[in-house]
């Protein structure tokens, strides 16, 4: 399977963010999720899209310490470099 890359990181969660500006993950990939709008529901539902999308499992200590768009791609990357 491809690499997922921030532009699709971001497609895909641009639908769970509710109030706030948008701010390109590709700008800023390194801001905790909280600060770009997203709350513990949002990353809940992309965790369950990129299990379903990419077959990447992610426990609940690692989905605890991935607090950034480029951590959760990295993270999703490695694994599906190792599979």
């Amino acid at each position: 399977m491809q690499p997922i890359t921030l532009r699709e990181l971001e497609d895909l969660m641009r639908q769970y963010v509710w109030e706030g500006e948008w701010l390109s993950f590709e700008r800023a990939p390194e801001r905790p999720f909280d600060e770009l709008g997203y709350d513990s529901l949002a990353l809940l539902e992309t965790h369950t899209r990129i299990k379903r999308d990419y077959g990447v499992e992610i426990s609940e200590d690692d989905f605890g310490r991935i607090n950034t768009p480029q951590g959760l791609v990295d993270f999703v990357n490695t694994r599906l470099r190792a599979a």
